[in-house]
């Protein structure tokens, strides 16, 4: 069945549920979460920040390779998992660490790709994470496909397939959209649009009047929300999440934010943006939208902060402690994790390194 072009535009404004200020917004679509599930969340982004900051830190001491960080972006990436349940799945980018943190993967773990110990560094079967793709946009076909067999299984799993603004130029987003919505693939499609793909303004990368609008194209349900609201965020994920689950098909979210930080530690964001344009965008901030909130309301208090703060700060040392500690590499497992079955030129390539090894050894 066709599905009608009116439900498939987003709102021409982004869905706001609580103002910079801290003050409660009106939605006609949406109501604001309840208040255990906001200071929940409020814990959450407190960590989340912490989490980015020590991993920065981290980079600068050489424990890390390096490091895209999130500040700024940590109610997307605390939404994103919040909304899901424990059989869903999570496919990220490579800034969505927080993300998959908040899904249960160890923060050692899940940062073990960009100390470039190990492939992945956790078990993605385990919390139903994928691993981090590095690469543009690849993740989200794979997502489709996971989403697409747990439908024909029968089974009630939906996919978070998560994205930056960078990535929706790329020509996967486009065979997702379009292979979902085919085949009604349980999958939720989240954008963040934090302005920049590494340098490049999405001024100079989309003409459409928002990254949402892509899915009329495709007939996948669309909607924009505030990325710095998480309020809205939860409401807007947790209605799409519930659609997709409902038979409904593919959904496209669009949340507008902002990179605080630069592309990675690598990077020198003063070459393509100026300090006032993030100046204005310390105002928006998740974390303090969501404590002024919670505050005015007398629902956050200084003990229950102080609860939160600690709770980060173990976060940070048990992330400091477990990517401090050296690891040997063994470089058997060069060949061991390739094949099921290993090839007969993979055995030989094996049994090279080895040779080279004991020569070694033995002088």
């Amino acid at each position: 069945m066709t599905p009608d072009p009116r439900r498939l535009l987003p709102s021409a404004e982004p869905v706001s549920l609580i103002d910079p200020q801290g003050r409660a917004a009106d939605s006609p679509s949406h109501a604001l979460p309840d208040d255990a599930t906001l200071l929940r969340s409020l814990g959450s982004l407190i960590t989340a920040r912490r989490l980015n900051d020590q991993a920065y830190a981290l980079v600068r001491q050489g424990r890390l390779a390096v490091y895209p960080s999130s500040h700024g972006q940590e109610a997307c990436q605390v939404a994103a998992a919040q909304v899901l349940e424990a059989g869903d799945w999570l496919f990220p980018t490579y800034r969505d660490t927080v993300a998959a943190v908040v899904k249960g993967v160890d923060p050692v773990e899940a940062l073990s790709l960009l100390k470039g110990d190990w492939h992945c560094g956790y078990d993605p079967y385990l919390h139903h994470v994928a691993p981090h793709a590095t690469p543009l946009a690849t993740q989200l076909p794979h997502a489709v496909g996971v989403a697409h067999a747990a439908r024909l299984r029968g089974e009630p799993t939906v996919v978070m397939a998560m994205c930056g603004d960078g990535g929706t130029s790329e020509g996967d987003f486009h065979e997702a959209l379009n292979f979902a919505a085919v085949f009604q693939a349980p999958v939720v499609f989240f954008v963040q649009n934090n302005e920049y793909a590494i340098s490049v303004p999405l001024s100079r990368q989309s003409a459409a009047p928002s990254l949402a609008h892509k899915g009329i194209g495709y007939g996948v349900n669309a909607e924009r929300v505030d990325g710095n609201d998480m309020a809205a965020l939860l409401a807007v994920l947790g209605a799409a999440v519930e659609r997709a689950r409902a038979g409904e098909g593919p959904q496209l979210i669009e949340a507008h934010t902002y990179r605080m930080q630069a592309h990675t530690n690598a990077d020198d964001a003063t070459r393509y943006r100026d300090d006032a344009d993030v100046e204005a965008w310390k105002d928006r901030d998740p974390i303090q939208r969501l404590r002024a909130h919670l505050r005015e309301r007398e629902l956050f208090t200084d003990e229950i902060e102080a609860g939160f703060t600690a709770e980060a700060e173990r976060v940070a040392a048990h992330l400091r402690d477990g990517l401090n500690r050296d690891i040997e590499p063994d470089p058997e497992d060069l060949f061991a994790y390739v094949y099921a079955s290993p090839t007969p030129q993979l055995r030989e390539q094996a049994a090279l390194v080895a040779d080279e090894l004991s020569r070694e050894g033995a002088n």
